[in-house]
């Protein structure tokens, strides 16, 4: 007991003086960790945290993560994988054409701006993978993104060096992403994945950098490195919201900081407050600064009308440069005879649409399919009129004109196919608890159950109805349900448009009941400019935010598309193809690596429990061996915290994934495994005597380095690219390496 109290006290007060014992970043290292790195040095014959040698080391890493990713980057010629789309909208910008995407827009905007600075002029249309370039100016995008990635490699160099002062950790670390045919494949196209992974790193490495100036605090380089910090969360967070993740890992490392700094009994808290203060100006207010920054460019650039419009609100639609509410003028009060089309004011909701096709047979009603499109189409618009009467002609100038109102019995006529919109107690095709919602009756006459009262929002009964500000529900006089646009995917049968249903729930008050009236056509009223709709830019910015994350949490897989699970993840089970033609490319993790990492990840448990075991027990122990016991726990902790943080929330989401999401993942467990390896080595030098003046440092580095350099070797054929027998043909050049059967190369 007298030696467990010893022990608690002595680091009680070695807490206290902990910021005295160094005054800059040079000496933050213990004598301890000097005399065990001295130790492995001899026992070496090479002082391998020579800064000369570790700036070698250094160069030569950089040499090789250049070179094997920019090798054959221009091949295949052809659309690989996700270049359809990312290559896409990298045009889209060039021209300044606006889309819809669940991610943010800095990934796109470089993209385009890679294309734009090589020559690249926005006319290739990216339409299906496979799709030949010819003499289309692709390869300065791929370069641009390859050159992202291939800063992978040295930026997890010196982030392993910073947190261990070891250059064999920080090598064995590079070579873990240098080796990695995943992260090659993944990194020399044009996508996303490239620029968040170089964000990402950087957002650790400064951090981690930043972490090591702390005992010169407010200085020009503390400063300097905080702020890079903020800058590289802010781009991470900007390309993909996968960068939130980043985030709180970065915040998590904050909050340790200050509860450090707080722990300082010989500082007043005023001198807490003020780094506080400092790292909320770098670490939340720069990063949303530049977040909003990004989105202010995005917006400003894509100013003309696309193939997203549907997505966004009437308002929002109005201010792109071809799109006809852009300086459209139309009648600010809706009429009876109007043609009008209906946007359902469900977050990315269409417009109300139908086509002549039906329903098919087993599908409620053989009537006219009702959906909702997202695009523009003469499909969605519809001639309102008296429950009663029909429709006065537009140029009757003689017929009297009568302004709907709130309370209205009304029938909505389709205007190409002359059916009315209609509904009876048969459920609709998706959601069984609500009425199918069909197109019934010939040249505008149905029967009862075309009928439908509108209400206003707030509105008092007889107030008229107004275009876009006024928000609609339709509620059928017989059915006594109310029209609604469910947010649904209908099968092929309807296109795969979004399914229109009538809800008999009245306490239902999801935006997907409510309407507004976005186009109004009707000659014989005064037309207003539809500028007064025009919304500002916090209002376009919440609307789009709103937009992505419904969206992102709605993405389904396509027919035949391959996803996967996150269990499937670490264990390699199953790739991903990029080209599946006659030049065959596959996604896959080396799998040397990747099962090192996951056979290591429970390593790491064992001995932070161990370490806290013998902490708390307070056992004497050699301080060299505790020292590096202590670190390697500090450390790997911090890259345990990465690899949890980016891998482990999928779990929890509804959206289809995808084996590329585990990527950010495995950048933290690499190194997790590259310093959990460096520990051991170090450590038998230690504590078995013979090993220390025999090459055992030597033999076991070079056969770690060698195994996954041949690793790389072999499978570097699935990255640059093959071509003939499939593995499984025994002439094939990749047969007998079909470890698993799931692996489909």
């Amino acid at each position: 007991m007298a030696k467990e109290s010893s022990a608690k006290s002595g680091s009680s007060k070695g807490a206290q003086n902990k910021t005295d014992q160094t005054k800059n970043k040079s000496s933050g290292s213990s004598s301890e960790s000097q005399k065990q790195k001295s130790q492995t040095s001899s026992a070496s014959g090479i002082n391998y945290n020579d800064t000369h040698w570790s700036w070698g080391v250094f160069l030569l890493i950089l040499v090789l993560g250049v070179g094997t990713r920019f090798y054959k980057v221009e091949e295949p010629d052809h659309v690989c994988w996700d270049e359809t789309h990312f290559g896409k909208m990298g045009s889209w910008y060039i021209n300044r054409t606006f889309f819809f995407d669940v991610h943010p827009p800095l990934g796109k905007m470089m993209i385009g701006a890679f294309g734009y600075l090589t020559g690249y002029n926005g006319t290739f249309p990216f339409e299906s993978p496979g799709q030949k370039y010819n003499e289309t100016k692709y390869v300065g995008m791929r370069v641009c993104c390859t050159a992202l990635g291939s800063m992978l490699v040295p930026l997890t160099y010196l982030t392993v060096w910073e947190m261990t002062e070891s250059t064999s950790a920080a090598c064995l670390a590079a070579a873990f992403i240098l080796f990695d045919v995943g992260l090659l494949t993944l990194t020399q196209y044009i996508l996303l994945d490239p620029i968040l992974l170089f964000f990402i790193s950087g957002s650790v490495y400064t951090s981690v950098k930043f972490y090591t100036y702390r005992n010169t605090p407010f200085t020009f380089v503390w400063w300097t490195w905080l702020v890079l910090s903020g800058v590289f969360i802010a781009c991470a967070i900007s390309v993909k919201f996968v960068g939130l993740f980043t985030v709180l890992y970065i915040g998590f490392r904050t909050i340790y900081e200050l509860w450090e700094i707080l722990g300082d009994l010989t500082k007043p808290i005023t001198y807490t407050m003020k780094h506080f203060i400092a790292r909320a100006m770098c670490l939340i207010a720069l990063p949303i600064a530049l977040y909003v920054t990004f989105f202010y460019i995005h917006l400003a650039v894509l100013n003309r009308s696309g193939n997203g419009d549907g997505f966004y609100s009437s308002a929002f639609q109005s201010q792109l440069i071809g799109n006809p509410l852009y300086n459209a003028s139309m009648p600010r009060e809706v009429a009876y005879g109007a043609m009008i089309s209906l946007k359902s004011q469900r977050t990315g909701g269409g417009y109300l649409h139908s086509h002549w096709h039906l329903y098919p047979e087993g599908v409620g009603a053989k009537q006219q399919q009702i959906t909702t499109y997202a695009h523009k189409d003469d499909n969605n618009k519809w001639i309102i009129k008296k429950f009663d009467e029909p429709a006065p002609k537009l140029d009757n100038k003689s017929a009297p004109i009568e302004l709907i109102k709130n309370g209205d019995l009304i029938r909505l006529e389709h205007i190409v196919t002359k059916r009315n919109l209609h509904t009876h107690r048969i459920p609709a095709p998706v959601t069984k608890k609500q009425w199918q919602v069909t197109g019934y009756g010939e040249n505008g006459t149905g029967d009862a159950n075309d009928v439908w009262r509108i209400e206003v929002l707030g509105g008092k009964p007889g107030d008229h109805i107004n275009v876009v500000s006024s928000r609609l529900r339709f509620f059928h006089q017989l059915q006594n349900c109310i029209l609604s646009g469910t947010g649904k995917q209908l099968p092929k049968w309807a296109y795969e448009q979004m399914e229109v249903s009538c809800s008999p729930n009245h306490r239902d008050v999801r935006k997907s009941t409510y309407w507004n009236i976005e186009e109004n056509h009707f000659p014989r009223l005064p037309n207003v400019s539809f500028q007064v709709h025009a919304p500002n830019f916090i209002e376009k910015l919440v609307e789009s935010h709103t937009i992505m994350f419904e969206g992102n949490a709605g993405l389904k897989p396509k027919e035949g598309e391959v996803t996967s699970r996150p269990w499937q993840w670490p264990i390699n089970y199953r790739g991903q193809y990029f080209s599946g033609s006659t030049y065959r490319i596959y996604l896959l993790g080396n799998p040397i690596i990747w099962w090192a990492n996951l056979a290591l990840l429970p390593l790491f448990a064992v001995i932070y429990i161990y370490h806290a075991w013998k902490e708390q027990r307070g056992y004497e122990e050699n301080v060299d061996i505790k020292a590096a016991r202590d670190k390697t726990v500090t450390v790997c902790g911090w890259l345990f915290v990465g690899w949890a943080l980016h891998y482990l929330p999928f779990y929890t989401m509804g959206r289809v994934l995808y084996f590329h999401h585990y990527f950010p993942a495995l950048l933290f467990s690499s190194m997790l495994s590259a310093v959990i390896i460096d520990y051991f080595i170090r450590l038998l030098i230690s504590t078995v005597s013979f090993l220390k003046d025999n090459g055992f440092f030597h033999v076991m580095y070079g056969l770690t380095l060698s195994t996954v350099a041949y690793s790389f070797y072999l499978f570097a054929p699935l990255s640059y690219g093959t071509s003939g027998p499939l593995a499984v043909e025994e002439n094939s050049t990749m047969h007998g390496l079909k470890w698993l059967d799931s692996w489909e190369f």
